[in-house]
């Protein structure tokens, strides 16, 4: 496996971990990585092992806001059924 780069700090609050970042600090660490890349400075190793971290974390991103879609659609479907009681249907 390829180390990660120097600058991009392992904590307990990665990807892997069951809950992982927050979908915003996930979020702000895939556009550092995509500018530390950009930016040309890293060798090649560093560059892949961030390129994955950021593939990681995007994949976060997703489940986030899926989870979070799911969760909008099921208030909607209540919201729907209180609006039928209040209806009398």
């Amino acid at each position: 496996m390829l180390p990660v780069a120097r600058n991009t700090p392992q904590t307990e609050s990665t990807p892997t971990d069951a809950d992982g970042p927050a979908f915003e600090q996930a979020l702000a660490e895939v556009e550092t990585i995509i500018q530390r890349i950009e930016e040309g400075r890293l060798g090649l190793e560093e560059q892949i092992a961030e390129y994955e971290r950021g593939v990681r974390l995007l994949r976060r991103c997703r489940d986030v806001l899926t989870k979070a879609e799911q969760r909008v659609q099921e208030i909607d479907a209540e919201l729907g059924r209180l609006d039928d009681v209040k209806r009398g249907e």
